[in-house]
């Protein structure tokens, strides 16, 4: 990427840490941070993964097949986030709970390695959205590097193709519970429902797609240009026997599509 102001400066924000350690979801930002730490030659890269109720387990299959690519093995790190109270009332700082406590996790590994640098990959488009969880990383140490080094999320997308990363033109991904309506208790119960139907929906070749859980109804947003398709019979009749088999009773469509608004 020779020629790419923002990638040297961020070659250059990285090269000379003798450590790091990078939270890693498996998210076009941090794949791309990570990938960046290897290309810079950092001696000591380490990408942690935290695993909880929140997270798919698509999303830790992707980890594994990035890190494989990347020839570099992500730590996983087990949190029971249904066990945090203030994270399951689901109020309007769920978010910033949320990221205290998986955040810390990442810490721990840091401290266990000795390694004394803490990254993640948020980008210039967060800081013009509601993102609680980014004043929890900031408290907790976490450095921003793609925004130092001046990175938007469609430039991290162009620089992830030319590296061959699969999350180049990876959706939009939120935590499973940005699903359950702000007030509503998070419950496993609830958040397996949702990952159920999600994957019926990826699998029929969905893309931009969340399931919102409302009690026992299912109201699926989904990008303008594939409203169209929930009407097709094979498509409609496999998705509402799934999702019935999930545990929802009702199935809806809503017709305003994919609001990436809600996804705090």
């Amino acid at each position: 990427m020779a020629g790419n102001k923002e990638f040297s400066r961020l070659l250059n924000l990285l090269k000379d840490a003798p450590g790091l350690v990078i939270a890693f979801s498996g998210g076009a930002d941090s794949a791309f941070l990570v990938a960046a730490a290897l290309i810079a030659g950092v001696k000591s890269v380490l990408p942690v993964t935290v695993v909880s109720d929140f997270f798919t387990a698509g999303e830790k299959e992707r980890v594994v097949r990035l890190g494989q690519y990347m020839g570099i093995a992500p730590v996983f790190v087990s949190a029971n986030i249904l066990d945090e109270a203030r994270v399951t009332r689901n109020t309007d700082k769920r978010c910033y709970f949320c990221k205290l406590f998986l955040f810390s996790r990442v810490m721990e590994v840091a401290k266990k390695h000795g390694i004394h640098t803490l990254l993640h990959g948020a980008n210039l488009d967060d800081l013009r959205e509601f993102r609680p969880g980014m004043a929890a990383a900031r408290e907790l140490g976490f450095k921003t590097p793609l925004v130092e080094a001046g990175f938007s999320k469609e430039h991290i997308r162009a620089c992830s193709k030319i590296l061959g990363l699969e999350t180049w033109n990876l959706p939009a991904q939120s935590c499973l519970a940005t699903r359950i309506p702000q007030g509503d208790i998070i419950t496993k119960e609830k958040l397996v429902k949702v990952e159920r139907a999600e994957t019926c929906l990826h699998g029929l070749g969905f893309g931009q797609v969340r399931v919102r859980c409302h009690g026992n109804l299912a109201r699926i947003e989904a990008a303008p240009d594939d409203l169209h398709r929930f009407v097709e019979p094979g498509v409609r009749q496999e998705m509402v026997q799934t999702f019935k088999r999930a545990g929802f009773y009702y199935v809806c469509l809503d017709l305003d599509g994919y609001a990436p608004t809600t996804d705090t």
